[in-house]
């Protein structure tokens, strides 16, 4: 257990001084760390297969898990929230319905993410002590394991070597709050062994909050909203930037170095003047979302 699990993180936001006249805002898998593909691919998907008894169905379920967390619009997004969208596409598919499986009563968990802000283990460990309700039991254990075993075994995974440089240039610059939805403890550890937790004032988690509001609570009432840019790989990171009226850089997946050497060619002399907002991040914006789609492949065929 991290040792600040007591803290209100957010008052960590909130007390969040500038020291610079820029601030960016950085998320950290897929988008600082090649860790995306790994983590889901090794820790997430196996672990969802033992704990909901989903072994029958394993190729669909791989297949969904993939293109919600990896390859869509939903990459990115918090861990429990993803997987409501798997089971929600697995109830959709014939696969699953040919196979007569009865996938998972999820509805529990569904009703707390829609309440509960501060989507992490801590939070749901609390409610289900609270609630008892079995159905949540899996899921905790899911989500517990997959942070042991990560924390066990997953090292030595290094950063894309422009996002390092970038850190570098930019340290001096700006306020750097790394803005994820990774659990604490494992984010500290990779900033930590990486040695760039130099590089950022603050690290904000799961624990802290949504992206959107890392960014709220740090950033928007403190600095110009043009001196404010979030950097991401997911459609999440774009979301929380336009929700707080900032400004956005994406890291384009599967180009992850060369849109980092992109933004240090050019975004970087762009934000600073004054030139990013605008037909510049327009496109950016374009491209990025054409490499997130929305529409499952196994449901193309299915379009006129």
């Amino acid at each position: 257990m991290h040792i600040f699990n007591m803290m209100d993180y957010q008052n960590q936001l909130r007390d969040f001084i500038p020291a610079n006249q820029y601030f960016i805002g950085i998320d950290s898998d897929g988008c600082v760390f090649d860790t995306m593909e790994v983590k889901q691919k090794e820790f997430f998907i196996p672990n969802a297969l033992k704990y909901f008894s989903l072994f029958p169905v394993a190729k669909t379920v791989r297949e969904t898990w993939e293109f919600v967390n990896l390859y869509s619009v939903h990459r990115g997004n918090n861990r429990f929230i993803a997987l409501l969208k798997v089971f929600e596409l697995l109830a959709e598919r014939s696969e699953i319905a040919d196979a007569g499986f009865i996938l998972p009563d999820l509805t529990p968990l569904r009703e707390w993410s829609v309440s509960e802000t501060k989507l992490g283990n801590a939070t749901l460990r609390k409610h289900f002590a609270i609630t008892g309700d079995k159905r949540l039991e899996p899921v905790l254990r899911w989500s517990e394991t997959i942070n042991r075993e990560i924390s066990e075994w997953l090292h030595d995974i290094p950063p894309f070597p422009n996002a390092k440089r970038t850190l570098e240039k930019i340290s001096s610059l700006a306020d750097i709050l790394v803005v994820s939805q990774t659990p604490l403890e494992a984010l500290e550890h990779e900033w930590h062994a990486n040695d760039l937790k130099r590089y950022v004032r603050l690290i904000a988690a799961q624990e802290h909050g949504t992206k959107a509001e890392h960014l709220a609570l740090a950033a928007t009432a403190k600095y110009p909203a043009e001196k404010i840019l979030m950097i991401g790989d997911a459609r999440g990171d774009l979301e929380a930037a336009r929700r707080n009226g900032v400004l956005f850089f994406p890291i384009i997946p599967g180009s992850e170095d060369n849109s980092w050497k992109m933004f240090l060619d050019e975004g970087i002399i762009r934000f600073q003047n004054g030139t990013f907002r605008g037909s510049y991040e327009d496109h950016l914006a374009s491209m990025f979302m054409e490499s997130l789609p929305e529409t499952p492949p196994w449901k193309k065929h299915l379009i006129p």
